[in-house]
């Protein structure tokens, strides 16, 4: 498993390099290709078909499910590009769930950057995740990368 600050080092790296932290820009910049399709229930993933990287977004989703859909498959793209999640499900006992909590502490990292932490730091976890749309959860992973980094995390009501 890769550690939490390593990811956040992966992310600063990529968004000072390409000066940007849209994962739609990066993904073009890291020619990776990236399809709407019909997905049904699944928002999204990732695949490596003949070495050509490729993200999969459900069409259905909207601009803010399909930007964090595409920062999660592109944490799958950089730090896991040869995992195949479907595959490692169900042909052997590896447990995919770190594989997902590192490609979502990535996207959140991406999305969320430490100035908006910062600037709202008076805020509770459930205001922050108001203020910003993702989910409670989502909001915690992000608080534990800048929390080890700048504050104590219990400044939040968790």
């Amino acid at each position: 498993m890769i550690a939490i600050l390593n990811i956040k080092d992966i992310v600063l790296h990529l968004t000072q390099r390409y000066n940007t932290s849209d994962p739609f820009e990066l993904a073009d910049a890291l020619k990776i290709a990236v399809y709407y399709e019909e997905l049904g229930t699944i928002n999204g993933y990732y695949n490596n078909p003949l070495r050509m990287k490729q993200i999969h977004i459900n069409f259905s989703l909207d601009k803010h499910e399909a930007t964090y859909t595409c920062a999660h498959e592109l944490g799958h793209a950089i730090m896991h590009p040869n995992a195949s999640t479907p595959f490692l499900r169900s042909k052997t006992l590896f447990s995919v769930d770190k594989l997902e909590i590192e490609a979502n502490t990535f996207a959140v990292n991406l999305l969320i950057p430490d100035e908006i932490i910062t600037e709202n730091k008076h805020c509770t976890i459930e205001q922050l995740s108001r203020l910003l749309g993702y989910n409670q959860e989502l909001i915690k992973l992000r608080l534990k990368t800048y929390c080890k980094e700048s504050l104590d995390l219990q400044n939040y009501s968790m």
